[in-house]
């Protein structure tokens, strides 16, 4: 049986404004890039989202269907698209604006080596309680990914989104999390602190992956008494837009530690050393460094990541 990784969550018609130019179109949401990204990577995905049967849906169906991600059940179940309107600052980072819904489509139980659920899945209602009741049951036989990804604008950081987003890592092997994200979670922690209080979950986490934007990545781990945390620089590059970086950096953490992934991939993911987590997150980085390098969600391919560096 091909070994195959399940992305769960929403997807979006991103829009872009650029000063001097007029708005581009593009299809995105965070597992739309992740699934993406893990496709062009060369890994079988399945992806439960949710679009219309409208123009921007149709699409997002395209641009799926272009890099070879197969849909897990039927889109259509939102009465509209999801819009983000994403405006570009001259340092190349987004602000954003919403207008998303999320319902988790019905989906089979086939066997999976890795669900990866990202952003609103585990948040928005009426979607996120189905989310966290198939995490429940599919957990404990195959390994979980979960990027927070918080998107304090639609969902707030409430003490409920806090209590979803513990709810959601404590079934993850592995979480990843921006520096932004944990603040916004846990304003009065450090990121170690936050990394740290996510490690203690029951069953919780293994390892938490910090992206810190400019300043690189960093991993925080344990396996019993034993601890690990690095950390690696960010990639050179020349940023064009950050739209759909930490969602490429997600999806390559998973590609880079996909021979570890699949049933008992808790204890392989908790053996690993600080020479593994350098290498995973330095991987990791050089695809984001490839996606801020270009307008909008536009992971790279594995062929690119191979190509020399100039």
């Amino acid at each position: 049986m091909t070994a195959t990784a399940l992305v769960i969550g929403e997807s979006v018609l991103d829009v872009v404004h650029v000063a001097g130019a007029a708005p581009d179109e593009r299809p995105g949401g965070s597992a739309v890039n992740a699934a993406v990204a893990l496709a062009r990577l060369g890994r079988p995905v399945r992806l439960a989202t949710a679009y219309a049967d409208d123009p921007a849906g149709a699409r997002i169906a395209g641009h799926l269907a272009a890099a070879g991600v197969a849909l897990a059940g039927d889109p259509h179940v939102v009465d509209s698209t999801p819009r983000a309107d994403a405006v570009i600052d001259a340092t190349g980072a987004a602000s954003y604006t919403f207008d998303v819904g999320w319902r988790l489509p019905v989906i089979g139980d086939e066997a999976v080596h890795v669900v990866h659920v990202t952003s609103l899945a585990p948040l928005l209602a009426p979607g996120a309680d189905d989310v966290l009741a198939l995490l429940e049951r599919i957990a404990p036989t195959t390994c979980v990914s979960y990027d927070v990804n918080l998107r304090p604008a639609i969902t707030g950081a409430r003490s409920e989104v806090v209590d979803r987003v513990l709810r959601t890592a404590s079934w993850a092997t592995l979480v990843k999390a921006s520096d932004e994200d944990l603040l916004a979670l846990w304003p009065d922690r450090s990121a170690g602190e936050s990394a740290a209080a996510l490690l203690a979950l029951e069953p919780g986490p293994v390892a938490v992956v910090v992206t810190h934007g400019g300043e690189g990545a960093s991993w925080h781990a344990c396996s019993g008494p034993d601890w690990s945390t690095g950390g690696v620089h960010a990639e050179p590059a020349d940023v064009v837009d950050t739209i759909g970086a930490g969602d490429t950096f997600a999806a390559a953490l998973v590609d880079h530690l996909w021979p570890l992934l699949g049933p008992g991939g808790r204890e392989r993911i908790a053996a690993l050393g600080p020479e593994d987590w350098t290498a995973a997150l330095t991987w990791a980085g050089r695809a984001a460094a490839v996606t801020v390098g270009r307008v909008g969600a536009d992971p790279p391919t594995r062929a690119d990541l191979a190509a020399p560096t100039q």
